[in-house]
């Protein structure tokens, strides 16, 4: 112990007699560690920290298989699946809500749940204040209740605990507030205020089993039973219901069970992943920038370390001092580091998409200094292990010899810090390659046309109180007033009214028939989304009518009823036909098929994102939608304004004009299209900036590992440059000679780094769009750009070697 304070003690008066040195390498470290600190602190807290639940483990979701994707369940389907099943301790049923909060100021539409009332016991979670929903709570005629979010509590209620017991008005009717939910409670469905009870035997559509679906699952599985066991009993379950209840089972093909915190994290646990390795490939170029610092520094204390063997040191006490030394630098860089990745997580907060979870998990907490620790001893260790062992092996007459000589370095050294400048050269291509497919990838994401025109286009969203608008007719009553009034808004050009808007994540579909043609099996019958729409809001869109007419004021409710399609729609089942006049069969009504006829054809819409495959449309008047559909009208109006000013700047006078028709209906958001557009981005944009950003410091740190390797070699051979332009040699031909050295270091890096690049970059494929994980023309972009750098590093050094004095180089020899 006393020898390692003796090193300690001597490190630190050796990095303080090299100041410049010691900076250098304390911020290159620094930049690494806070760099990958950062990114840790968000993986952390998205992937690594447990879900807030008892034995998260065990916990499932549960979607019902179906032949175009996967969907939602019955109340039927729950009560079988909760008694049948053999596999889970616990079945709880989750439904959307969409709630008006009415009584207490200004309306506010919340988004919430409706539970079985066991899902906060089966989770195990504790209320924040008051209790959370019982199985007691789902029996038919008890008092309503309710629970609220954590966030809602705090924001529009101050926290106030007295408010426990009090009765909050939800779409008119009251429901007595039980409990608060807790601070950082989260489920697949995002963005809860409120929770009330399933209810599912009292459920308007309890014996509906298979025209209404709306329930997800959430399961816990018995001791000893695994995921795929599940998967397989259940399934097995879902093809006996089929065999009982063939007609509103037969598109039910099966049951897809999913971990719990999968499907909340979804595809961002790919994407941090690679991020994460991303990060941690530049601290691995900045060690090994590092080692070729510490190994230039090395060669300058060959005397010295030589002196010290010659008067007894041994070798195991020279690679002590010389890694308590590095460990030094790696703590101090940690220690910085650590402070910059808490500037780097508030950086992040600015660019994270909205929608990731846990988002409010993300700090720099112990853990994430427990890593920051680690990853400096690791760094130290690496950085300065291959210096130490190489200096130990330092021959005491050789390098006596040498000193006397001024020779040359030795040839072992040279390749280590080749080699080292060749792996950054590798480790860049492959996190750059992996930046040009990103960039690629996301400028051709952004150049889908959406299908309509997002400039000057404002987006408010409502929700009327479902007790006085539980009938069609008074919705299409609120609609017909209301129009009129946005209509005559200055700067207004069109109004439109949408029951589900592109890009919002609110989606409605439709199984339809094309009659005339051959009727696909049940299990097979293809769904279409559904909308019921404005006249005006094509045009208010932008969207194209590119065949028939649009709807117009004599599409109403006693008229026959209309539809307009998409392109897609319209080549798919008519390829080479004219599909106006056409009829379609749709199941909206719950006493089955209707029919309406296509008067009209409108141009293809990115509803579920730029890259999401083309859809089948079908449009429907508004005052067309059936009786059905009232409540999903009532809790989904998507109102439109195209604007010549500002469009945020109608979004008070929009709320005036709301109330002037109705005080009581609520405004969840008002937003540009444009907004909708950057969000539905926002993911791809977030993977582009953090890995474009590593990608540039990774190429930075080979341009200055191969500029201090020239410079180096450049200072060391002095003598022998002056030997060549004393016989004649060129300027040019020095220069092309230390070029030449440089260029073939890099090249061989590059050579690696796309071998590796190719193999690497496949595991990108999901996170790709347009563009193949392998494509030729960024690979060759990416190798271009990686050559120029390094000629450009190399340059200055050989452009100073091109004006030695070969006589003061001869006379200093």
């Amino acid at each position: 112990m006393e020898s390692f304070w003796q090193d300690v003690h001597y490190g630190l008066r050796s990095l303080r007699k090299n100041p410049g040195f010691t900076t250098v390498a304390v911020l290159t470290l620094a930049l690494g560690i806070g760099a990958n600190s950062a990114i840790f602190s968000v993986v952390n807290a998205v992937l690594l920290r447990q879900l807030p639940f008892s034995e998260p483990g065990r916990l499932v979701y549960m979607m019902s298989q179906r032949h175009d994707k996967d969907g939602p369940f019955s109340v039927p389907d729950y009560i079988d699946y909760r008694d049948l099943n053999r596999s889970l301790e616990e079945v709880s049923a989750i439904a959307t809500l969409s709630a008006n909060l009415t009584g207490r100021g200004q309306p506010e539409r919340l988004q919430g749940v409706r539970v079985s009332g066991n899902l906060f016991h089966m989770l195990g979670l504790n209320a924040a204040a008051g209790r959370l929903l019982e199985l007691e709570d789902d029996i038919p005629g008890r008092p309503r209740v309710a629970v609220i979010s954590y966030g809602l509590w705090q924001r529009r209620f101050g926290g106030d605990p007295s408010l426990i017991g009090q009765t909050l008005e939800l779409n008119g009717s009251g429901h007595l507030l039980v409990g608060v939910l807790p601070q950082q409670f989260l489920l697949p469905t995002r963005d809860i205020d409120v929770a009330i009870p399933l209810v599912p035997d009292s459920d308007p559509w309890r014996n509906n089993r298979g025209s209404v679906n709306f329930l997800r699952f959430v399961g816990r599985l018995k001791q000893g039973i695994t995921l795929q066991q599940a998967q397989t009993e259940l399934s097995t379950l879902a093809q006996h219901l089929k065999q009982l209840y063939p007609e509103s089972n037969a598109q039910k093909l099966g049951v897809v069970l999913t971990p719990l915190g999968d499907q909340i994290i979804g595809d961002y646990r790919k994407a941090l992943c690679i991020l994460l390795g991303a990060v941690g490939t530049v601290l691995l170029i900045a060690c090994s920038n590092l080692a070729n610092l510490w190994m230039v520094r090395a060669s300058a204390r060959q005397r010295e370390m030589a002196i010290r063997t010659a008067l007894g040191a041994s070798r195991t006490r020279l690679i002590n001092q010389m890694l308590v030394e590095s460990c030094l630098v790696a703590a101090l860089g940690g220690m910085l580091g650590f402070f910059l990745a808490a500037v780097g997580v508030r950086v992040l907060a600015a660019v994270i998409p909205a929608d990731l979870p846990h988002i409010g998990a993300i700090n720099v907490d112990a853990i994430v200094l427990a890593f920051t620790a680690c990853i400096s001893l690791l760094a130290g260790l690496a950085f300065g292990l291959t210096p130490a062992l190489q200096l130990s092996r330092t021959n005491l007459n050789e390098t006596l010899r040498e000193g006397s000589r001024g020779a040359g370095e030795g040839q072992r050294r040279s390749r280590s810090r080749n080699m080292l400048v060749a792996s950054e050269f590798a480790l860049s291509l492959v996190l750059l390659a992996g930046a040009g497919l990103f960039l690629k990838s996301f400028v051709r994401v952004a150049s889908v046309n959406p299908g309509f025109s997002s400039g000057h286009l404002l987006a408010v969203r409502l929700s009327l109180p479902k007790h006085r608008y539980v009938k069609r007719e008074a919705i299409g009553s609120f609609v017909d007033q209301l129009m009129p009034r946005l209509q005559t808004l200055p700067g207004v050009e069109s109004v439109g009214v949408t029951s589900a808007l592109p890009l919002s994540g609110v989606w409605g579909a439709v199984d339809f028939r094309v009659m005339g043609r051959p009727l696909e099996p049940r299990e097979r019958v293809p769904a279409a989304q559904y909308r019921a729409v404005s006249p005006d809001y094509l045009r208010t869109m932008g969207v194209p009518l590119l065949a028939g007419r649009g709807f117009n004021e004599y599409d109403k409710s006693q008229s026959a009823r209309v539809a307009l399609i998409n392109e897609e729609f319209a080549r798919r089942f008519w390829p080479e036909g004219n599909p106006l006049g056409g009829h379609l069969q749709i199941d909206d009504v719950n006493d089955g098929w209707s029919e309406i006829e296509i008067v009209g054809v409108a141009g293809n819409v990115k509803h579920f994102g730029l890259d999401a495959a083309p859809t089948f449309d079908i449009y429907i008047p508004f005052h067309q939608a059936p009786q059905d559909a009232a409540i999903w009208l009532s809790n989904n109006q998507f109102w439109l304004l195209r604007t010549r000013t500002d469009p945020m700047s109608l979004a008070g006078a929009v709320r005036r004009e709301l109330r002037g028709v109705d005080a009581d209906v609520a405004t969840t958001s008002a937003r540009t299209m444009e907004q909708y557009l950057a969000t539905s981005i926002a993911p791809r944009r977030f993977n582009l900036f953090l890995l474009g950003v590593f990608a540039v410091a990774a190429v930075l740190l080979a341009a200055a590992g191969i500029f201090g390797v020239i410079s180096y070699s450049v200072s060391r051979r002095t003598h022998e440059i002056g030997i060549r332009m004393a016989l004649g040699a060129q300027p040019g031909t020095v220069f092309r000679l230390i070029v030449g050295e440089a260029l073939r270091v890099a090249g061989f890096g590059i050579a690696v780094g796309l071998a590796a690049a190719l193999a690497l970059t496949r595991v990108l494929t999901g996170l790709l769009f347009g563009v193949s994980a392998t494509d030729p023309a960024v690979f060759a972009c990416v190798a271009a750009a990686l050559g120029g750098v390094a000629l450009l590093a190399a340059s200055l050094p050989a452009r100073r070697a091109t004006r030695v004095d070969a006589i003061v180089a001869l006379r200093y020899e």
